[in-house]
């Protein structure tokens, strides 16, 4: 028997098995490798529920509090997975309410399928409950959305669904219509207009042609400066970014997906770019006369080096984001492992040099510049602590997520990823309330691995909080129990104050930035959960060990002062002028920013400071 013949029966088979449209469904998806769903209910989606059920745990059934969470989570699953995460809401507002996540998921080039109930076709276009046009809605943050019309046609839909995630990092919708998932399952026919579609996909090692590797060699070798600049797409290529950066004698900066690429106890790693970055990363690029960039979409162009001053190298596997940031000289397209095994023969051993040795020591002051900052006074904790505490009591493996806002600041400054570590955040979309949904997501894909999430009082009260009773739902599962969400509480939606008093020039507007005071750790304790609270900073670092060392997972409430501004190394002069005008204008908590900002920053923007 031909390989192909034995592939062509098993399809068969599970054709015939299929008692309906949902059924074959769940056996279809099984088939393609899908082993978790996140999801949540709606008698809209219950004929695929049904299947589910039927299935007896084949493929888990995840129940989030709400669909938003849901995708989040498919988005993580594939992060931290390495393979489609996979959504599931009912008709209208559940359908809808996937749509964050989803984008989520599309601007960070992460593959997920999204599986969404509709209202029965006999009352479609009838002005029926819950119908939408699902396929208008998902048109944009979809490369693939289709609604099922026909039993038939429910193979192919998931075959092509899949395949397009899988070979696009894209985002896929199928739409089943409530009376369609109960429907008798048909085969398509060998007939005119008819598709029997298989499954399957491998993704093809792509690299660049020698020449193109050659021009790309020429540039690097000709450089004396060598900057490097890595983000999620060198995730898989720690050792050949470390190779070419020892060879070219360079220091890299690493984008805020790509934190995990590199450890940063490497002293030639400048550590995070860009608003949340470090000044040896603006530094590196500001000075730098070659420019080397790893699959990374930073989206900051002003924090790369200057048009002219730097002749600069990509490689990226995905066209449409070669030189989009900076004028390339040369665009490669291609796996940015595969690629850099090809350069490296071509590129010539740099003997050492000044800029390595300048790089090393612009990074350990920057290191001992940021223990002094975090171990500053503060009213009463300051939040940076938080993580300088944090990161060497690190456990291998953990993984580690972060909320945006201010909380992702100290996220990508202070703590120090070693080799085996995972980390991963909301990045092109900066959502505020991923961190509690990705964190779930990284435990059940390594339900072996210890998961920690920093998150702001902001994303706690917006939707996190609910996806605490998720954690306590679950969390018996996991043979490590350790799960850490440590809750920023400063009644603050803090980021947006201090970009209002320094982007804008504004005064902190108190109807819009000051939130409620929660008791976050009693939540949690009151869902079973165990709850640490501290409000002194000596007991930062033993409030840590407390929670590593708890036999569930805990949320870690510190009360932080909402005056240390998350603010850019590097502060230009018109921020400073708005710092200053926010001032006049009268900010609300004027005495406690102007002590916090005395204590951090000012260094950076006395008089003769260039730009």
């Amino acid at each position: 028997m031909l390989p192909f013949e034995s592939e062509i029966s098993k399809e068969a088979e599970h054709d015939v098995m299929a008692r309906n449209v949902s059924d074959f469904l769940v056996q279809r998806l099984y088939d393609w490798g899908v082993r978790r769903i996140f999801g949540y209910p709606g008698d809209g989606i219950n004929g695929v529920l049904g299947a589910l059920n039927r299935a007896e745990g084949r493929i888990e059934f995840v129940q989030a509090r709400h669909e938003e969470m849901a995708a989040f989570m498919a988005s993580a699953h594939a992060k931290f997975a390495g393979e489609p995460g996979v959504c599931l809401a009912t008709s209208g507002p559940g359908a809808s309410h996937l749509i964050t996540g989803l984008y989520d998921a599309r601007l960070d080039h992460v593959p997920v399928l999204a599986i969404t109930g509709q209202a029965p076709r006999t009352a479609r276009g009838g002005h029926f409950q819950q119908e939408m046009n699902l396929a208008r809605m998902f048109s944009d943050v979809a490369a693939f959305v289709q609604e099922a019309e026909a039993p038939s046609q429910v193979r192919l839909l998931v075959d092509r669904a899949l395949r397009i995630a899988k070979a696009d990092h894209a985002i896929a919708v199928l739409v089943l219509p409530k009376d369609l998932q109960d429907e008798d399952y048909a085969a398509p026919a060998r007939t005119h207009g008819s598709l029997p579609t298989g499954i399957g996909y491998a993704r093809p090692l792509v690299v660049p042609k020698t020449a193109d590797l050659q021009r790309a060699a020429e540039v690097l070798n000709a450089g004396s400066r060598v900057a490097i600049l890595v983000g999620a797409g060198a995730l898989q290529a720690t050792d050949e970014v470390i190779a070419i950066a020892d060879r070219l004698q360079a220091g890299v900066a690493k984008a805020l997906l790509g934190k995990a690429v590199l450890p940063d106890d490497l002293p030639w790693v400048t550590g995070s770019i860009g608003l949340l970055g470090t000044r040896p990363s603006y530094d590196l690029m500001m000075e730098c006369d070659t420019f080397l960039m790893i699959g990374s979409g930073f989206p900051y162009a002003e924090f790369l080096p200057k048009e002219g001053d730097a002749r600069g190298v990509q490689i990226d596997v995905d066209a449409s984001m070669l030189s989009l940031r900076f004028p390339m000289e040369v665009n490669l397209q291609g796996d940015s492992a595969a690629t850099l095994q090809a350069l490296l023969p071509l590129v010539e051993q740099k003997p050492a040099s000044s800029w390595r040795t300048r790089i090393e020591r612009n990074v350990a002051d920057w290191w001992k510049t940021l223990e002094e900052r975090a171990l500053a006074e503060a009213n009463p904790v300051n939040p940076q602590r938080i993580a300088w505490e944090l990161s060497p009591r690190l456990p291998e493996r953990v993984i580690v997520t972060s909320d945006s806002g201010s909380c992702a600041n100290w996220y990508a400054r202070d703590l120090k990823m070693r080799r085996g570590m995972m980390c991963s955040l909301s990045g092109g979309l900066a959502s505020m309330g991923a961190a509690v949904p990705y964190a779930i997501a990284a435990k059940f894909a390594h339900p072996d691995r210890p998961v920690i999430t920093l998150v702001g009082d902001g994303a706690m009260q917006m939707n996190n909080m609910a996806e605490l009773i998720t954690v306590a739902k679950y969390w018996q599962r996991w043979s490590n129990r350790t799960w850490i969400c440590c809750v920023l509480n400063n009644e603050d939606l803090n980021q947006v104050t201090w970009e209002q008093r320094v982007m804008e020039g504004d005064p902190k507007f108190v109807a819009t930035q000051r939130i409620p005071d929660v008791p976050y750790h009693r939540f949690a304790e009151s869902i079973g959960l165990k709850g640490i609270f501290v409000d002194d900073p000596k007991r930062m670092g033993p409030a840590w060990d407390e929670a590593l060392a708890a036999d569930r997972p805990v949320v870690l409430e510190v009360k932080t002062d909402p005056e240390v501004p998350p603010l850019p190394p590097h502060i230009s002069l018109e921020q400073a002028k708005n710092f200053m005008s926010s001032m006049l204008h009268g900010d609300p908590d004027q005495a406690g920013m102007l002590m916090g900002t005395a204590r951090q920053v000012l260094s950076a923007i006395v008089p003769g400071r260039k730009e």
